[in-house]
C-alpha cells in the first residue's frame, strides 16, 4: 500500500525510498515485530479465557510435557495477523506472487485453525481427520502451483530448475502443478510435525524465511540473477517484503513462545508458515533448494514416515518416539538443548542452501 507513495517522488526526496524493496522489507519487519509486542499479551490472555484448559497434552508423550497443561494454543494467529498487516502495508499489491504466497498462508491457517478448534473443544489431541486435512491442503497447493506457473515467464513455466547448474531445466509439463502442490503441502505438514517443543519450529522457520528472502530478492533482480547464473523470475523480489514481515512476526511470537511457552503456535501457525515457505519455493523456482534449507523439517517428517512404516511392518519402533525431537527427549536431552541444537542445524543447512546460488 505504501509503495504508492513512491509516485509522489521527484527522484530525490523521502518518497523515493518507497521504490526500494530493501526499504519496504525493513519497514515490514519492524511493523510486524512491533505488532507482535503490542498485541501478543492481549491475544494470549484472550485465548486463555476462551480455551480454558488450553491445548490437550498427549498422554503417550514425554512426561515433562504434562507441566504444560493449560497453555493456550492458536498462537499462530499473532504471527499471521502481524504478517498480513505488514505485508498489506509495505508490499506492492499489484504483484501476483505476493498474493499467491499470502493467500496460501491464510488458507492453510484456516485449515490449521479448524484442526486446533476441534482439539480444544473436544479436549483431545486428535483434531480434523488427517485425510481431510491433507486433501484440503493439497487442493489449495494445487491451485497455487497452477497460478504460479501462469505467472512464470514462458521459458520457465512448468519447468523444474536444478541447483548447482546454471541453465539446467527439466520440463515437467502438466506434472509441474502436481509437483508444486506436493512441495507446498509437504512443507506445510513437515513444519507442523516439527512444532512440538517451545520455540522449536519458529526458529528454523525464521532462518528459512531469511534465506529465501535473499533468494527471492536475487532471483527477482535481473542484474543479480544474471551475475549469479540464476533463472530470472520477474516480480519475485517483492516476496522479500513478505518474508521480512514473517521474520518480524516470528520474533514477536518467539518472545512469548520461548521456554516456558506462554502460548503454543498450534496448527494454525505451523501449517500456514510451512505452506508459505513451500509456495515461495515454487514461485522462485527453488523447490529443491527448499529441501536443503528446510532439511530439518524434512528429517522430522521422514522420522514419522519411517516410524509408522516400520511399526506396521514389524510391530517394532525405530525411534523411541516420533517425530525425532521426541526421541531425543526420551533419551534424556533437555528441551532447550534440543531446540538450540536444532536451530544450529537449521542455520548450517541454510548456509548450504545459500551456497547453491554461487556454486554453479
Amino acid at each position: 500500500m505504501l509503495y504508492w507513495l513512491s509516485g509522489l517522488s521527484d527522484g530525490g526526496d523521502l518518497f523515493n525510498l518507497f521504490r526500494y524493496i530493501t526499504f519496504r522489507a525493513g519497514g515490514a519487519f519492524f511493523t510486524a515485530l512491533i505488532f507482535g509486542f503490542i498485541f501478543g499479551r492481549p491475544l494470549i490472555d484472550w485465548l486463555r479465557v476462551k480455551q480454558k484448559k488450553g491445548q490437550p497434552i498427549r498422554t503417550d508423550g514425554p512426561e515433562n510435557h504434562f507441566a504444560k497443561a493449560g497453555t493456550p494454543t492458536m498462537g499462530g494467529l499473532l504471527i499471521l495477523s502481524a504478517l498480513t498487516v505488514a505485508t498489506l502495508l509495505w508490499a506492492r499489491l499489484d504483484n501476483g506472487y505476493v498474493w499467491i504466497v499470502l493467500l496460501v498462508t491464510l488458507a492453510f491457517a484456516l485449515i490449521g485453525f479448524a484442526d486446533d478448534y476441534a482439539k480444544v473443544t473436544k479436549q483431545h489431541h486428535a483434531g480434523l481427520s488427517g485425510r481431510v486435512r491433507l486433501l484440503l491442503g493439497f487442493a489449495v497447493a494445487l491451485i497455487a502451483s497452477i497460478w504460479a506457473a501462469w505467472l512464470h515467464p514462458d521459458a520457465l513455466s512448468l519447468q523444474l530448475a536444478l541447483p548447482f547448474f546454471k541453465t539446467a531445466l527439466i520440463n515437467l509439463s502438466f506434472l509441474f502443478p502436481l509437483f508444486g502442490a506436493f512441495v507446498i503441502a509437504g512443507a506445510a505438514n513437515a513444519v507442523n510435525l516439527t512444532d512440538g517443543l517451545d520455540g522449536l519450529a519458529i526458529g528454523p522457520v525464521m532462518i528459512a524465511a531469511g534465506t529465501f528472502g535473499v533468494i527471492a530478492y536475487l532471483v527477482g533482480n535481473a542484474n543479480f540473477a544474471n551475475y549469479l547464473g540464476l533463472h530470472f523470475v520477474p516480480g519475485t523480489g517483492e516476496i522479500a517484503v513478505f518474508l521480512a514481515a514473517l521474520m518480524g512476526g516470528g520474533l514477536g511470537f518467539l518472545w512469548y513462545n520461548a521456554p516456558p511457552a506462554a502460548v503454543f503456535m498450534g496448527d494454525t501457525g505451523s501449517l500456514a508458515l510451512g505452506g508459505a515457505l513451500g509456495a515461495i519455493a515454487v514461485c522462485t523456482k527453488h523447490e529443491i533448494v527448499l529441501g536443503i534449507v528446510g532439511g530439518l523439517f524434512v528429517v522430522e517428517a521422514l522420522s514419522v514416515i519411517i516410524q509408522v512404516a516400520y511399526f506396521k511392518r514389524t510391530g517394532r519402533r525405530v525411534f523411541l518416539m516420533a517425530p525425532i525431537h521426541h526421541h531425543f527427549e526420551k533419551q534424556g536431552w533437555a528441551e532447550p538443548q534440543i531446540v538450540i541444537r536444532f536451530w544450529i542445524i537449521a542455520a548450517i543447512l541454510a548456509l548450504i542452501g545459500l551456497s547453491t546460488l554461487k556454486l554453479r
